[in-house]
């Protein structure tokens, strides 16, 4: 509406005659040399659809896909944990030696680290993890300092290690996804069970078609000292078993006996064993254990005293222990295998109180999938009934609905170029391209209509080609003006701030190519094969005789 109020308004006393731009009679000139052959043989038309097809065709299965895209932001995280029992002073060591050669590279302006859990810390860590954080300059390379960043770290073995940033961080705490397509977690409560049971779990999907590289994630182990206190020993010593743990307890472990106060904070107070008495299994059995009657036994003589492997971490899921038995999908649908791995999990029989689920919310995933289809089959017959409804002809429908997938193949093959991954961005890209197409594939189609009423006549090639000459400007102008727009996007790359920009103004400009292709060379040459009698149309569609609104005034 404002449109029309607004040229009302600003062409009230503008002449009718305007004078043609030579750019544009030259273009014209060109463009009807071109597209009469293509009117006159149909079958180019068609060869040009093929080719759109079989490239889009061809590139898709080469793109990825993702949500959002890497953000480059200058501040890095380093996620560090050693093995299971490294010391705090070994990590102390190793993450001052890291941050001093990450301070030296060029690019990065500053570097910071801890080690293990602060006091008042929400996170569950031992001194054996830390973090590193690496601010960047912002006049440095983001590809190659995060690079070079990378192969520091890498250099130093036996670390789990990696670099992130916090917008990704803070992403994969709320997305909290496997990393395996395929991920069956058992539950129970006794550790080696679970181990047993997995191990069986694996065994029966690995034969399942699709399936790769099937695994179990068992926690790491970490060695632990253990105390067994001997009754017979204890008994003959008159010493009582539960005064033997907390005595070892509080020597090996600490007690708290109560708390200091100063300046408005509390400190605890711990009594603990001198090191020299925790050294060594061999001065752990020389502690001293009271006695009723005054004395004193080695702890050696009334326990044994050894080191056992156990879980260096104990993870839980709904109040129950589990372990993880993930998979890879190859060459195949990663539903139908998840599918396959929930009838095989069926026939499996579990102990009292074992029980499996994949992970991902597979029903949830399955019904969601319906919906899905459901929601997009409708909506593809909503366009096309749209569409026949403007064109008074199902086959025309036809074409216009055709012509749009073929419009964002440019959009594909631009992705392709621009890095391979669909984002959210890039979506946004591919809609702005489809709004673009529909628009001037519906408008072309309606101008030659108009003009067949004014004429009386059908399928004649004159009235394409006049209508193709009236809507090459537009076209061109529309496809130019929201390429510059978009260009500057392109142009900068993805740096910080145009991540999700970028592959957008990358997938519009290459849609706009095969946009302008569909509208002014596949639509004119294949209307005369769909396009009805005029007598046919005029009584499908039921229009009066008053002209439609000429497409000059777009």
């Amino acid at each position: 509406t404002v449109t029309p109020v607004l040229a009302l308004f600003l062409y009230a006393n503008a002449p009718v005659e305007r004078a043609e731009s030579p750019i544009v009679r030259r273009l014209q000139g060109r463009y009807e040399r071109i597209l009469a052959p293509m009117v006159r043989r149909p079958r180019w038309g068609l060869a040009i659809a093929g080719a759109l097809l079989a490239a889009g065709l061809m590139v898709i299965p080469s793109l990825g896909q993702t949500m959002l895209p890497a953000f480059q932001d200058r501040d890095l995280l380093i996620h560090w944990e050693g093995a299971p029992g490294t010391s705090l002073p070994e990590m102390n060591r190793i993450t001052t030696l890291v941050s001093q050669e990450l301070q030296s590279l060029p690019g990065v302006r500053s570097v910071g680290a801890h080690v293990g859990r602060a006091i008042t810390s929400d996170q569950s860590a031992s001194v054996n993890g830390g973090e590193l954080w690496v601010s960047l300059d912002p006049a440095a390379n983001y590809t190659a300092t995060v690079a070079a960043v990378e192969d520091v770290v890498d250099g130093y073995p036996g670390l789990r290690r990696e670099v992130m940033t916090y917008p990704e961080q803070r992403i994969r705490e709320v997305l909290s996804g496997e990393r395996d397509a395929v991920v069956t977690r058992l539950y129970g409560s006794d550790f080696d069970v679970l181990t047993v049971e997995a191990e069986k779990i694996r065994e029966r999907i690995s034969g399942i078609d699709g399936i790769v590289d099937p695994h179990v994630t068992v926690p790491i182990e970490e060695p632990t000292l253990e105390i067994e206190v001997d009754l017979a020993k204890a008994q003959e010593f008159g010493v009582n078993p539960g005064d033997v743990r907390r005595s070892a307890s509080a020597l090996l472990s600490g007690i708290e006996v109560g708390n200091l106060f100063d300046e408005q904070k509390v400190f605890e107070v711990v009594v603990w064993g001198a090191p020299q008495t925790r050294h060594s299994l061999t001065s752990i059995n020389e502690l001293l254990i009271d006695t009723p009657d005054g004395g004193h036994v080695r702890l050696g003589d009334v326990a044994k005293v050894g080191l056992v492997p156990s879980p260096a971490n104990i993870e839980h899921d709904a109040v129950s222990r589990y372990v993880d038995i993930g998979a890879g999908v190859q060459n195949r649908d990663v539903n139908a295998v998840a599918a396959d791995v929930h009838g095989a999990l069926a026939g499996i029989d579990l102990p009292l109180e074992y029980h499996t689920e994949l992970l991902g919310g597979y029903a949830e995933r399955q019904a969601t999938g319906q919906q899905i289809l459901g929601f997009a089959i409708a909506a593809i017959a909503g366009i096309y009934l749209l569409l026949q409804a403007a064109f008074g002809s199902w086959k025309l429908a036809g074409l216009a609905f055709v012509s749009l997938p073929l419009a964002l193949v440019g959009g594909l093959l631009a992705a392709r170029l621009g890095g391979g991954v669909i984002s959210l961005g890039a979506l946004a890209g591919f809609l702005t391209v489809l709004g673009i197409t529909a628009r001037n594939g519906i408008i072309q189609l309606r101008n030659i209509q108009r003009l067949q009423r004014e004429e009386g006549e059908s399928r004649n090639p004159a009235l394409v080609m006049q209508s193709a000459h009236e809507r090459l400007a537009p076209v061109l102008t529309t496809a130019l003006a929201t390429g510059f727009a978009v260009l500057p996007l392109a142009a900068i790359g993805p740096v910080a701030g145009n991540e999700f920009l970028f592959p957008m103004a990358v997938v519009i400009l290459g849609g706009l190519v095969t946009a302008t292709l569909v509208n002014l060379l596949v639509i004119p040459s294949l209307y005369s094969q769909f396009a009805p009698l005029v007598q046919e149309e005029t009584e499908s569609a039921g229009w009066s005789a008053s002209p439609a609104v000429s497409s000059a005034a777009d």
